[in-house]
């Protein structure tokens, strides 16, 4: 949220009576209601390196059905394999889901990890954004996410982008929603530009609901800009409250956000979606264009892009059969992700963007009489790309039904130990403080990068 008040100081206001000063107060980076100069302050405290590498991160609310999408069992029973049917790639020997042929044709810049292991068996999107099992003890004030870690340990790149930024939507099921930064404070809470602060933010005193769209809001984060650069002097405002300025008055990050100022063929194919219709009034809306966003803010200098899609907990039920969730849904995953992977590669991203697409856990093999697939923790699925990674390949593999891994079980914390070797982090030896003072490594055990990746 930001939070611009209307308070003033003589010699110091804008046009419409806001200070300067005043301007700089941002209120939901955290609960504290944190200043973005102190923010800032904090992240340059660590004497962090900086670097280019970058990773977005797509959590796929819910629980995607493995055996569905990825690791197909055509000569399973009917109950298990379902009615779809697997199809080549452009890769020799691997197959996928019919429903993807557009994925498939991209199986040369992708990673199916088939064999994931140790997932919590219950909705909780934790594990997901930290690495760490919910189950397992946990520091006071809680593990930070992901994309806060790397914000403390990496800072920003630059003046123009915050290191986090979150594009999650906020679900009506607490478990779904990331966890926030844990022990390290609000300081690396993520920067929320739209969803979850489009109901807080305030810009000279107009709520977001008066200017009516983001549109407006931008235009206005551009009127302001014109405004700063025709002041001559930023009197009594320190080095961090000028990057503080410099990165709400940036014209990269607001145009970042701002979809009219790409190509209109672009932004047609990745496709559209409607971010006020949740699925089943929880989950994440299916909004395809929060991909380019990401994308857009990766290069405008943000380190971790988080993002929530579309709703994967598909139990069946009368008229709601998982087959026919997954005939709306997943056409629209395949033209999507297959467009953020083209993008990235046609841009030079692809080198240096990881990116990681997974839910929370598995399904169960057999089709319930629901016609629904249920929990399953004991094997899990996720897709990568970028990042420098040898890519046209699958990692591990399930016994005939999709119920077990059989061959290179690969756990949560071998995969976050792969992102923090793209990013550039050693994560053997960097630590963070907890609350108390005491170092904690990045990653539970003793994991190991992915080599087939290197």
């Amino acid at each position: 949220m930001l939070t611009v008040p209307g308070s003033t100081h003589s010699g110091q206001n804008f046009c419409d009576g806001v200070s300067r000063r005043s301007l700089l107060k941002i209120g939901a980076l955290g609960a504290a209601g944190l200043t973005l100069p102190g923010l800032l302050r904090a992240e340059a405290a660590a004497g962090v390196q900086k670097s280019n590498k970058s990773v977005i991160m797509i959590y796929l609310v819910g629980g995607p059905p493995h055996q569905d999408m990825f690791d197909l069992k055509p000569e399973a029973p009917a109950e298990v394999a379902g009615p779809w049917k697997p199809i080549d790639t452009n890769v020799p020997g691997i197959q996928i889901c019919e429903a993807f042929p557009r994925l498939a044709q991209n199986m040369d810049k992708l990673v199916a990890i088939r064999s994931i292991v140790g997932s919590q068996a219950g909705h909780d999107a934790a594990q997901v954004f930290t690495g760490h099992d919910p189950k397992q003890p946990t520091p006071t004030g809680g593990w930070p996410q992901f994309g806060s870690t790397v914000a403390k340990v990496q800072g920003n790149t630059g003046t123009s982008s915050p290191p986090f930024v979150s594009l999650c939507y906020p679900c009506t099921h607490g478990p779904y929603n990331e966890p926030g930064p844990g022990f390290l404070g609000t300081s690396f809470a993520p920067f929320r530009p739209m969803g979850p602060t489009r109901h807080d933010m305030v810009l000279n005193g107009v709520t977001l609901e008066r200017l009516g769209d983001r549109r407006s809001l931008l235009k206005s984060v551009d009127r302001l800009k014109r405004e700063v650069d025709n002041t001559t002097t930023l009197a009594g405002i320190d080095t961090f409250t000028s990057q503080a300025m410099d990165l709400l008055t940036s014209s990269k990050l607001a145009d970042a956000l701002d979809l009219s100022k790409e190509d209109p063929k672009i932004v047609e194919r990745y496709g559209t979606g409607d971010p006020t219709k949740f699925m089943d009034g929880n989950g994440a809306p299916r909004v395809p264009q929060s991909l380019l966003v990401a994308r857009r803010l990766i290069e405008a200098g943000a380190r971790v892009v988080t993002l929530n899609y579309s709703k994967w907990d598909w139990h069946g039920g009368p008229n709601n059969s998982i087959f026919k969730r997954e005939a709306e849904d997943f056409p629209v995953f395949d033209q999507c992700v297959s467009a953020l992977v083209e993008d990235l590669h046609a841009r030079g991203l692809d080198q240096d963007c990881s990116v990681i697409i997974w839910g929370e856990f598995g399904r169960t093999p057999k089709i319930s009489a629901q016609v629904g697939r249920d929990h399953w923790p004991r094997v899990n699925c996720a897709l990568l790309a970028g990042g420098g990674m040898q890519t046209g390949q699958v990692i591990g593999a399930t016994d005939k039904l999709g119920g077990e891994a059989v061959d290179r079980p690969v756990t949560f914390p071998d995969l976050y130990a792969t992102l923090y070797r793209n990013l550039g982090i050693d994560f053997r030896s960097t630590t963070v403080p907890d609350l108390a003072g005491r170092p904690q490594y990045l990653t539970a055990g003793h994991p190991q990068p992915l080599a087939e990746l290197v």
